[in-house]
């Protein structure tokens, strides 16, 4: 039986872009009962400015308060910038993603900067926080809402240059839900064989229905590691058309009737995206959180 790391990033990529607040009981609650279904790995918030992404005005909050109930628990951010990874790290998180989008376009338009600030950004926190674990989100690597697909061999050689800076753990991310199979199959496979000292995970968004297919493809091509949001909540607010993540009750759901491995109670899940449902107006793209109970067996 296969092991698969389903690592929820609903607390960051599923709250980012609602208007409506969500208190922080609220957003710990969702949090509490991702962990009670078995949840292992979880992205909780993004030390982003609140101006820019109002909904996280409360990161240093919620991770204080994350931090003192689950001390041992795989809890990460994502952080924009450098000053967003100093104040990750003085409250005690040594694990963070940082987001570079393959496409020029879509780089400009999430962190106003290009690949050579970006990657430049990147050592700086990499040399002020040597014990820090950071896991590079690529954007926009199976397609871009401003530029197009790109070959395999184009997202090879952009990988490479991050891969040389030292980076351990990638991302590989469809933003705006554009992939099909055959392309998941293929970067993924070309990016495992060119860099195996690199563990490569999937952020696979649902906006054309295909974000089950290409993250069942990301898996069967060697991913043991994807990413999804509770409910299917999110989206990118910097890249038009995003909407929607792979939910991952659905996801759990599937892998769990195949045969996999991922440690994750399919009732407990479904009923904390019940939950969640009932304190956030959003676009949900889950489907088994409109089952009874009891229906799913898997």
């Amino acid at each position: 039986m296969e092991k698969i790391n389903i690592v929820e990033v609903g607390p960051r990529d599923g709250f980012q872009n609602l208007k409506e607040y969500i208190p922080v009981e609220q957003k710990i609650k969702v949090i509490d009962d991702l962990i009670g279904a078995g949840v292992k790995h979880i992205q909780h918030t993004s030390f982003v400015s609140p101006k820019a992404i109002p909904q996280l005005k409360d990161a240093k909050e919620i991770t204080q308060e994350l931090l003192k109930k689950y001390p041992d628990f795989d809890f990460f951010a994502l952080v924009p910038n450098l000053y967003g990874a100093k104040a990750a790290y003085e409250l005690g998180l040594r694990k963070v993603s940082y987001v570079v989008s393959l496409s020029v376009s879509h780089n400009k338009a999430n962190i106003n900067r290009t690949h050579d600030e970006s990657l430049a950004e990147l050592k700086s926190i990499m040399d002020n926080y040597t014990d820090m674990n950071v896991c590079v989100d690529v954007a926009t690597t199976f397609g871009c809402p401003f530029e197009g697909k790109y070959s395999t061999d184009t997202v090879v050689k952009f990988i490479d240059r991050i891969a040389n800076m030292g980076v351990k753990e990638m991302s590989l991310a469809d933003t705006i839900g554009v992939a099909n199979p055959r392309q998941v199959r293929e970067i993924v496979s070309a990016a495992k064989k060119e860099f195996p000292e690199i563990e490569f995970q999937v952020h696979i968004h649902d906006t054309r229905n295909m974000g089950m297919v290409n993250t069942l493809a990301a898996i069967e091509s060697g991913i043991t590691k994807v990413q999804s949001t509770l409910g299917g909540l999110g989206g990118c607010p910097f890249a038009p058309g995003a909407s929607g993540n792979t939910a991952t009750e659905d996801l759990v759901y599937m892998l769990n009737d195949m045969g996999y491995e991922t440690g994750i109670d399919v009732e407990k899940i479904i009923e904390a995206a019940k939950y969640e449902k009932t304190i956030i107006t959003g676009n949900f793209s889950g489907h088994l959180m409109n089952i009874q109970k009891g229906q799913c067996n898997a």
